[in-house]
């Protein structure tokens, strides 16, 4: 993308500051996040369905409350205090786990944690948005995923190297708080940007009422993609019964966030100039044929690494890409309650999505789990491309100023 390097350091420092929130943050979540199953599994004696019902619960809390803080932003119209608050609950709350005994204090411990996410996340998003142009929102999330990745490679290279030593699952869920405690402290430096308040704040509604057609249309063909879109864990787990060993888990998935790192800030970049429609349809494609792969897949080997590798490729070219076209869609005055309520859609079905998913891998195997997930993101494809953006063109006039 020529002229990207320069176009990077013309973002204002919010954006590089909340990157560097989300990389904090994230190297403390993923530290725990690759273990949760073998803990589960291993320690507290729980089964995919108990994975499926605690991510499932965990996300769907933190999606309602996604909407709720979106809606409130805009209303106070101000946003750092929910991403504040928010912060301080996950970073203080995660270690927790390290004392849970048994699968059920995992659940209320991971849904303290997601009331942190839900409070933080549609405030972000929007103030994210709104500290940039309308021609810059792509790179601006790409960066910002970018940096969150960068944080998802940290943290399961430190599992790794701290399980190599031996030391104890639940030790290791300690480690989480030093990171968890840098987040807090990035999180308070950042700044409101100036002139992005509205005069007054608009109408109190939790509905959708005052957004565009096409972001209601967008919502749907996200919705039935969600739906087929389950905890990242049973990736994990279906590595682990590939035979990955324990102390590769977290690698195969820092594989994962690494590539992710590297490519979001470029491929999101390119969808200010190429069009984000065109990203999506691709990507949500080549969605569908990993998880029919790695469903088919019989054994570990340089296909399981090159899947999870274009996993990270996947998640690249469509995470900020997706975020930036709710900014484009959205009116400015709005744009904490769209956040919301896209990111309720996308945590408020993962609950169905983890728990149908979870059942049929236990109940008939991998195979129709994984093949389920891929006919789902096969059909919000086609969905995207002859129903919500026939014309393959956003109409992102409805969200500037």
């Amino acid at each position: 993308m020529p002229g990207e390097a320069g176009v990077l350091r013309g973002l204002p420092a919010n954006v590089w500051l909340i990157g560097l929130v989300s990389l904090c943050n994230d190297a403390a979540s993923d530290l725990l996040y690759p273990l949760m199953p073998l803990y589960l599994s291993s320690v507290l004696m729980a089964g995919p369905r108990a994975l499926g019902l605690i991510e499932g619960i965990a996300e769907a809390t933190a999606s309602l409350l996604k909407l709720f803080s979106g809606v409130m932003m805009d209303r106070t119209r101000s946003a750092k205090p929910w991403i504040v608050v928010g912060y301080a609950l996950a970073g203080l709350g995660r270690p927790l786990i390290a004392v849970a005994g048994s699968w059920l204090w995992v659940l209320v411990i991971r849904f303290v944690d997601r009331i942190g996410k839900g409070l933080r996340t549609s405030p972000r998003d929007a103030l994210l948005a709104n500290s940039v142009p309308a021609g810059r929102r792509g790179v601006a999330f790409g960066l910002h995923r970018a940096m969150d990745n960068a944080g998802a490679v940290i943290g399961p290279v430190a599992a790794a190297l701290l399980l190599a030593q031996d030391v104890p699952l639940r030790d290791i869920f300690l480690w989480s708080l030093a990171p968890g405690l840098l987040t807090l402290v990035l999180a308070l430096a950042i700044r409101e940007p100036p002139g992005t308040r509205p005069a007054k704040p608009p109408e109190f509604s939790w509905s959708l009422e005052g957004l565009p057609p096409a972001f209601k249309r967008y919502l749907c063909a996200v919705a039935l993609f969600t739906l087929g879109n389950s905890s990242n864990m049973f990736l994990l787990l279906r590595a682990s019964e590939l035979g990955v060993a324990q102390a590769q888990i977290p690698l195969l998935w820092a594989l994962v966030s690494l590539t992710a790192a590297l490519l979001s800030t470029h491929l999101s970049g390119w969808s200010d100039r190429l069009g984000r429609v065109r990203f999506m349809l691709i990507g949500w494609s080549a969605y569908a044929a990993l998880y029919l792969g790695l469903g088919l897949l019989a054994s570990d080997g340089i296909a399981l690494l090159t899947l999870f590798a274009s996993y990270g490729v996947v998640l690249a070219a469509t995470e900020g890409v997706e975020r930036a076209l709710v900014a484009d869609l959205a009116p400015a005055a709005l744009r904490g309650t769209a956040f919301g309520w896209f990111n309720l859609v996308l945590g408020l079905l993962l609950l169905p999505a983890s728990l149908l998913f979870g059942t049929l891998y236990q109940a008939v195997g991998a195979l129709p789990a994984f093949a389920f997930s891929a006919g789902c993101a096969l059909a919000a494809t086609l969905l995207l491309r002859f129903w919500v953006f026939p014309g393959g063109r956003v109409p992102v006039t409805a969200g500037e100023g």
